[in-house]
């Protein structure tokens, strides 16, 4: 792949990619699930419904179709206990699960917020990824859904996340967590989400969280970057994926220009959080992501970016079959721990409930 470097970007130590002359190749393992995947006949979702891509097969039926065809396990990651709740939004209840590891707590607490382009996916997709993190980061782990387009189309995703935010910021005792150590992740739509609800509570003057994840995050809307060239026709994610994803979620043109869509271009506070970022080589999303870690770290954030090579989008998750996504969460992990030592002894947080 060839690489060039802007005088930001070496100031940065983030190479820019340009488009590769032919796409790159999956690994043996990512081509085993791409594999599977294929084998379950989903249909391409731009040809669909809302209502029937909703219950096209996933990457991770495709991950638990793989396990079986190898005789292995198909049971989920183990941790302490698993609860699921509702939370009250302004739309009506708000569907989350809390991961909690084993041992006594009071634990570090991480607000995890799936994908699905803001129109498909659930907590049940996206089950595997709270679980690893909630293993290695040794955090309560709450995952939240959040209402969708086209039925509910921008900012409402937004808002609903925001709003668990808040409910977990107010509720951190009881989830046996520490208010002092509140962090926010989020996969795809998920990434960018988590990055907006950083710039929602620093509006309102809420306590921002000690650090933000961000896994291939949605981060701005030219859909010809070079990534965005190199996987036109990727699986499991693609140019006319996120067209139709666009379509359904944004009903105002000026809905792209929202700094909360357009994280490649928004303020940064000085105070913003540290940051790691998390990119797949296979992905049209790989570029933004890049250009979002340069210019946080162009603003004063702390970012550790990192591209994982020969993997597609979604591929975090796949660590039962997939030797980078484990790599990938322990990164993520190791620096969620740095974040959430470093706040261990700072002031009080906890905001009570009202």
């Amino acid at each position: 792949m060839k690489a060039i470097l802007t005088l930001a970007a070496m100031a940065a130590s983030i190479p820019i990619v340009v488009a590769a002359e032919t796409p790159p190749t999956p690994n043996k393992q990512m081509q085993a699930v791409l594999d599977q995947l294929q084998k379950l006949g989903g249909k391409p979702i731009e040809t669909l419904t809302p209502e029937e891509a909703r219950k096209q097969p996933t990457p991770a039926d495709a991950v638990k179709a793989l396990l079986q065809s190898q005789g292995k396990s198909t049971e989920p990651e183990p941790v302490g206990s698993v609860k699921n709740q509702t939370i009250t939004g302004s739309g009506g209840e708000i569907p989350i699960r809390i991961y909690t590891p084993k041992g006594a707590g009071p634990f570090p607490v991480i607000l995890y917020i799936h994908g699905g382009g803001w129109v498909i996916a659930d907590l049940d997709t996206y089950d595997s990824s709270p679980r690893a993190l909630a293993n290695a980061a040794n955090a309560v782990v709450v995952s939240t859904h959040y209402r969708q387009a086209p039925e509910h189309p921008f900012p409402v995703s937004h808002e609903d996340v925001f709003t668990s935010y808040k409910w977990v910021q107010q509720n951190t005792r009881s989830l046996n967590g520490d208010p002092n150590r509140i962090a926010i992740a989020g996969e795809s739509a998920g990434g960018n989400m988590a990055a907006a609800v950083c710039m929602m509570a620093e509006q309102q003057n809420l306590p921002l969280p000690v650090h933000k994840l961000l896994i291939y995050p949605v981060s701005g809307t030219d859909m010809n970057t070079p990534s965005y060239q190199e996987n036109a026709n990727a699986k499991p994610l693609n140019k006319a994926m996120m067209e139709w994803f666009a379509k359904h979620e944004f009903k105002n043109p000026a809905d792209k220009e929202d700094p909360r869509i357009g994280l490649v271009d928004a303020k940064v506070s000085k105070g913003s959080p540290p940051c790691t970022i998390i990119t797949a080589q296979i992905d049209p999303l790989r570029s933004e992501g890049q250009m979002l870690a340069e210019h946080l770290k162009q603003s004063g954030v702390k970012v550790n970016y990192k591209n994982y090579d020969g993997v597609t989008h979604e591929f975090f998750g796949m660590g039962a079959v997939l030797d980078e996504a484990k790599a990938a969460v322990q990164l993520a992990a190791r620096d969620l721990k740095q974040s959430f030592s470093a706040a261990e002894h700072q002031p009080a947080r906890e905001k009570q409930s009202k």
